[in-house]
């Protein structure tokens, strides 16, 4: 410990707001550089490298071949797969001396699609599995919580190439399979949910979510039958619109002065929120669109962006908003629209529903569907929420946070057409490679796992990627037998292969005491007079507590066994 770089720190630092970052910087695992930019420390880098190691592991172990793809990239490769402007202020751009574009790779699905595309031609070559261990960086707007959200990161990343659908489902299973058996070495409880596939494209994706207070994904899931979807993508339970034509009242036009908002509009004509139809205007790839939501509901813009199938989908301003209903902002309404009208499916169940009048200061009431307005496509387009029917069993669904550490994608042909990346099947049909993507974030996994292992004394670090496993304590270093018998164990755990650290420090016991609960060695050897005298090491386990008083001459043999057995 005297030569250790370990600089632990008593007080938390003001920039740190959850667990696994506030222990990370006073456990010295690493220290901030810029923002969302680390410097790891020998500690944190030796996490790290074991989480590494057993992602290669489990790669290896599904026909992953590793390879280091470049962080300077072309920007011609990204303009052949349309992302270079898609991509947008999140990505690193370079000129070099010439004047030439670069980016520093956010992600390598373009460059690992030329590689392959220049080296693989036949059928005979696939399915091919290719993985990395790489630095990823992304001008994220607001880094945050440490690891979990940086401007540079490390990535793990797998790519595969097989001939068709039925071998990318194949490399898909193995895949999920790998990542579900890492995060359980990893000493992490995290649960693969449906997901979003975002910038990186593809039909099917899951995340593995690691539950923790600090994350900050919400994630819905299903205790009868399983389910769980990140709330992007979670499912609403379709419902048939319904024909009611028989309890259709009058519509009227009501003063609803300065009201505006679903509170302000329920609390004026004393009406539930469920009974409001919330009238929302966008712009799809700058085209006005409208979109319909019932009042407590609220809009999935990825769901209606899906839908729509459009590059760019925002809010239009108001300027557009007032060129397109006649009215202000908080106004808008579904009846005399003149462009595309698109609904959730529980409008199409609403009965006698307020709108806006598309005018300033008014309503109307008792609006209804299909006499009233027309709805050019009904689809599940809003957010679901904690207490909602679950879309497979109907069971209510719970809500947790959770922290993405993995995601997996079936990216098809996505980036093979864009690319022209093909080789020619048995037939000798040449043939887009049908690609999946399969990232885990390592310093993200690290992180989850101290949001998961941790106490008020500091990290409780799973034995598999512990920076060392055990921790020798001399009460007092000065003591000659004390010292002596330490040094001997330490010495012999060693020989065994143990990775161990002697506190040789002359400090007190208890800062000796915190400083390895802080660290969190899973494994503290004590030794004392008390425990001396009787020939004696007091061994401390960190996640349980217990103390065991164990022989001098059977300690490495006993240590072991712990270790073998895994976390205690």
């Amino acid at each position: 410990m005297s030569q250790l770089y370990s600089p632990t720190l008593r007080e938390t630092p003001a920039e740190a707001e959850i667990v696994s970052h506030q222990l990370m910087l006073r456990a010295g695992l690493l220290r901030r550089a810029a923002a969302g930019v680390y410097t790891y420390l020998p500690l944190g880098l030796r996490a790290i490298r074991k989480v590494e190691q057993i992602i290669r592991e489990e790669m290896d172990a599904i026909g992953g071949q590793e390879v280091l793809l470049p962080i300077v990239q072309p920007a011609e490769l990204w303009q052949e797969s349309g992302r270079w402007n898609e991509y947008g202020a999140e990505m690193f751009r370079v000129n070099d001396r010439h004047g030439r574009q670069f980016c520093l790779g956010p992600t390598h699905e373009e460059i690992v699609t030329a590689l392959v595309r220049s080296e693989v031609r036949s059928y005979r070559q696939l399915p091919l599995r290719l993985y990395q261990i790489q630095n990823k960086y992304r001008d994220e707007i607001r880094p945050r919580f440490g690891l979990m959200r940086g401007r540079e990161f490390i990535m793990k990343d797998m790519y595969s190439f097989d001939r068709d659908e039925a071998g990318l489902d194949e490399s898909y299973r193995l895949a999920f399979d790998a990542y579900k058996r890492i995060f359980a070495r990893c000493g992490v409880d995290a649960v693969p949910v449906e997901a979003d596939s975002g910038a990186i494209g593809g039909d099917v994706t899951h995340e593995f979510m690691v539950l923790a207070d600090s994350g900050e994904d919400l994630v819905l899931h299903c205790e009868s039958c399983g389910y769980a979807a990140n709330v992007e993508r979670a499912e609403g339970v379709p419902s048939e619109k319904v024909d009611a034509e028989g309890q259709w009242a009058d519509c009227e036009e009501v003063a609803t002065p300065g009201a505006s908002t679903i509170d302000q509009i329920t609390a004026f004509l004393n009406v539930e929120a469920k009974d409001c139809i919330k009238t929302l205007i966008y712009k799809a790839d700058g085209k006005p669109v409208a979109v319909l939501v019932r009042g407590d509901h609220n809009l999935n813009e990825i769901k209606f962006q899906k839908l729509l199938k459009c590059d760019v989908l925002e809010l239009a301003d108001e300027e557009t908003i007032y060129s397109v209903t006649g009215g202000p902002l908080g106004f808008s309404g579904p009846v005399g629209l003149e462009i595309p009208l698109y609904a959730d499916y529980a409008v199409g169940r609403m009965v006698n529903a307020v709108a806006g009048a598309n005018k300033a200061d008014y309503h109307i009431i008792n609006v209804n569907l299909d006499r009233d307005f027309s709805i050019k496509l009904f689809a599940d387009l809003r957010l679901i929420e904690p207490g909602d029917p679950c879309p497979r069993c109907g069971a209510a669904l719970k809500g947790a946070r959770g922290i993405e550490v993995g995601q997996v994608f079936k990216l098809g042909t996505k980036y093979s057409e864009a690319l022209r990346a093909t080789f020619l099947q048995d037939t000798g049909e040449e043939t887009p490679f049908v690609m999946g993507c399969y990232g885990i974030g390592v310093g993200r996994t690290v992180a989850a796992v101290i949001e998961q292992n941790n106490d008020e004394d500091g990290i409780i670090w799973p034995i598999s990627i512990a920076p060392y496993q055990v921790i020798v304590v001399p009460i007092s270093a000065k003591d000659p037998a004390q010292a002596e018998a330490a040094e001997d164990i330490y010495r012999r755990l060693q020989q065994a292969g143990v990775e161990v650290v002697l506190d040789d420090r002359d400090e007190r016991p208890g800062v000796k005491f915190k400083d390895a609960d802080l660290i969190g060695f899973p494994i503290r050897i004590n030794v004392g007079p008390r425990s001396l005298q009787s020939g004696n090491a007091e061994v401390v386990l960190r996640r349980s507590k217990e103390k065991t008083e164990v022989p001098l001459d059977d300690i490495v043999s006993y240590i072991e066994r712990i270790i073998k057995d895994g976390d205690q």
